[in-house]
This record gives C-alpha cells, structure tokens and sequence, in this order.
C-alpha cells in the first residue's frame, strides 16, 4: 500500500464520522434530515450508477495512461478489501447499532472507501476525483448519499 493511502486512510481514522449528519452546516450540498432519507438515497438506482460509473470512469483513465497497470489495480482492489472493511466497521458500527442502520448502508461506506484507496494508490497516473471528493463529507462528519442534477452539474446530497 502506498504511504499516500495509508495516509488518507489515517486522515479519516482521525475523525469521528458521521457527527455531523442532519446538520445544515454547508451551502454546497443538500442536506437531507434524517437516516431513513439518506439509506434511501444512498441505494438509489440513479446514486449506485453514478457511483460505478465514477468508479468506471477513474479506472479507465488509469489503464488509459498506464494499460499494463490493471493486474496491480485488482491486486491493490484485493489487498485493501479486508483492512478497508475492518476500518469501516469500525467507523460504522456506533451509528449502524444507534439507527438501527441496513448491511446496504455499510456496503456503501466500503465502496466509497475502497475506491477512495485506489483513487489515492493510483494518484501518479491520474489525479483522484470523484472519491476523494467523497471522503471531505465523511471527514466532515456528514454522510455523502446521492446527487441531485445530471452530473456534474446539480449538487451533492448528504445527511
């Protein structure tokens, strides 16, 4: 793992997320008022498919500048998964055990996570973008869940 992952990584370990949630503390997103809008919205078809398709997207900027860098990205993918779900059941469990919270709330925190890694272990061949956007709302205390507006224009949804 790259020391700038390991970095990002203790960067949010730092911070207790999800203090913030139903806080309307920004003018830059919307900000949604309770759990079950934001489990709502977070499992939206119109959120997972922009989601995978940041996720696409980023991937295929890296094999694009570097093809024979993908057997290290799935490598990488493999490596981070059981240290990326022991951090995020560690960040998540308080909230989850408090709000009652579903296995597909937790699923989405991994996958904004682990793409945050790859974002960040593949930085010298393409900037990161659309996760390490993410992480500034976990870091913050929110819960980045959806977007309202064709992408990129419109505005970010969080609790």
């Amino acid at each position: 793992m790259h020391p700038r992952t390991l970095t990002t990584l203790d960067q949010l370990g730092s911070v207790e997320w999800f203090r913030s949630v139903g806080v309307a503390d920004t003018q830059s997103a919307d900000v949604l008022q309770s759990w079950q809008e934001a489990v709502v919205s977070c499992g939206s078809l119109e959120w997972e498919n922009l989601c995978l398709e940041a996720a696409n997207q980023y991937r295929a900027r890296v094999d694009e500048k570097s093809p024979d860098i993908l057997q290290a990205w799935n490598e990488a993918a493999d490596a981070f998964r059981p240290i990326v779900n022991a951090f995020v059941d560690e960040k998540t469990a308080k909230v989850v055990a408090e709000n009652n919270l579903p296995k597909d709330f937790v699923d989405t925190v991994r996958w904004d996570i682990i793409h945050l890694c790859l974002e960040a272990e593949f930085a010298d061949i393409y900037p990161p973008g659309f996760f390490a956007s993410q992480s500034y709302w976990y870091f913050v205390g929110h819960f980045p869940c959806g977007w309202r507006g064709t992408f990129p224009a419109g505005r970010m949804v969080i609790y």
